[in-house]
């Protein structure tokens, strides 16, 4: 298999250079250590548009001509509709039926045909790998090398902002950003420490790292975008790749996005904003920087917790 290597991560960063510019990063308001990498500033409000981007421009053009085919909670499919727009080619995705709305329509509203599923059959699905009898392109959101390639381009921004960052602390559901992203950085900066945080409403990776195997759970978290298989594939290149896992109660996550968007005057989903709620639990004064992952909150969601 091809490894995911400087090579990879240099040929990506190129790719995508004509397509994305750099998101913003910044001190968080009232701290000497943290920093905010703002990746909701993404044309999509997420990262994962680095991905699509870094995986559809790798295609010969006459596999890509087929069109792009994802699965996903909201913004995997998004980007991966954008990416297709941008290039001229089709769409199809299939989502979850809980995804929030307003990424459903984002998707349709991109021109991608869509199809909605109930978790577990989607689950299934991408565990029989039925992808492969698909006419179009299939990007794996999760184990594609050159998705994980364009995600690790976040890398390269984060040190080249702040060199003297000891610390990456990043929202993880199925893997990809925190592979992609600790590949890229521990390649060069081997003593970086990688931090993964999940909601207590669905702990998957650090239940599976204590016990080593998959946990029967049942999701109960405003952060969708978290809510990912297992898969033995990316077990081990998490297990590899991070240092710690933190668990943030889901009231104090839903607390967060509140207190962040009144601190730093941004506003994140819940996957975006699990970093920032994880950070009273690094005080110890090592330069970090929170990857605040995407923004798209659903905004019946962001009413009722202004309200309550």
């Amino acid at each position: 298999m091809p490894a995911l290597d400087s090579d990879r991560f240099a040929a990506a960063a190129e790719r995508l250079g004509g397509w994305l510019a750099p998101t913003p990063q910044r001190s968080l308001p009232g701290s000497s250590c943290l920093e905010l990498k703002l990746e909701m500033f993404q044309p999509t409000g997420s990262f994962k548009v680095r991905g699509y981007f870094a995986a559809a421009l790798a295609l010969a053009p006459e596999v890509r001509s087929r069109g792009l085919m994802t699965v996903s909670a909201g913004n995997a499919a998004v980007a991966c509709a954008y990416v297709a727009h941008r290039l001229g080619i089709p769409c199809r995705v299939l989502m979850v039926a809980s995804a929030p709305a307003a990424k459903v329509q984002a998707v349709r509203a991109l021109g991608a045909a869509t199809t909605l599923m109930p978790r577990e059959e989607l689950f299934a699905w991408m565990s029989l790998e039925t992808w492969r009898q698909a006419p179009e392109h299939f990007i794996h959101p999760h184990l594609d090398l050159e998705f994980a390639a364009g995600v690790g381009t976040l890398g390269r921004e984060i040190m080249d902002c702040s060199p003297g960052t000891r610390r990456i602390v990043v929202a993880v559901g199925g893997g990809g950003l925190a592979s992609g992203l600790g590949a890229a950085l521990k390649a060069s900066h081997p003593d970086l420490e990688l931090i993964g945080v999940q909601s207590d409403g669905y702990p998957l990776w650090p239940l599976v790292m204590a016990q080593g195997a998959e946990p029967e759970l049942v999701p109960d978290t405003i952060a969708d975008g978290t809510v990912a298989p297992y898969n033995a594939v990316m077990k081990e290149r998490l297990k590899a790749l991070v240092d710690r896992w933190i668990l943030v109660p889901e009231s104090h996550l839903r607390a967060s996005i509140l207190e962040l968007a009144r601190r730093a005057g941004v506003v994140a989903e819940g996957a975006g904003a699990l970093p920032y709620a994880a950070a009273d639990q690094l005080d110890d004064g090592t330069p970090s920087v929170l990857v605040l992952s995407g923004g798209n909150i659903d905004r019946g969601l962001l009413a009722r917790l202004l309200l309550s």
